[in-house]
């Protein structure tokens, strides 16, 4: 069984994810509050969490840099780390604050089933739907 914890103040965030990856073999834990992180990976580590870029006072990437301290001090086991990110412009904050993967919003059902699945075997993942499209002029070279 895979355990997977979201961390979104957006219901709808939440909810999204819930529905694009939870089936008979993923459980899904919610949180609301970034701060509430820490004593959740703690108490009841999970195989992945997934937390949205803003969440109150304490996003993404705080979040996920807070649990690369404690786990680099040996107080919490790694635990990959998943960002929803709001805009393109977010991938330098993903990539600096080490999470193993990113997925810009809107995303859809597949790539985040693609990315959860990658990185809970072991992998990273990022999202190249930011990227933007090469000019016509570039696809012929």
């Amino acid at each position: 069984m895979i355990e997977i914890l979201v961390v979104s103040d957006a219901p709808t965030v939440r909810d999204d994810v819930r529905a694009a990856i939870e089936d008979d073999e993923t459980v899904v834990r919610e949180l609301t509050d970034g701060h509430a992180v820490r004593a959740e990976v703690a108490e009841d580590p999970p195989d992945l969490v997934i937390t949205d870029m803003q969440v109150g006072a304490m996003g993404g990437v705080a979040i996920c840099m807070d649990l690369r301290l404690e786990a680099s001090s040996g107080r919490l086991p790694h635990v990959p780390v998943l960002v929803l990110l709001d805009r393109r412009a977010d991938v330098f904050l993903a990539r600096r604050s080490e999470a193993e993967g990113f997925v810009v919003k809107p995303f859809d059902s597949l790539r985040l089933r693609r990315a959860v699945r990658t990185l809970v075997e072991g992998g990273t993942y990022e999202d190249d739907s930011y990227k933007p499209l090469p000019l016509p002029s570039e696809l012929s070279s």
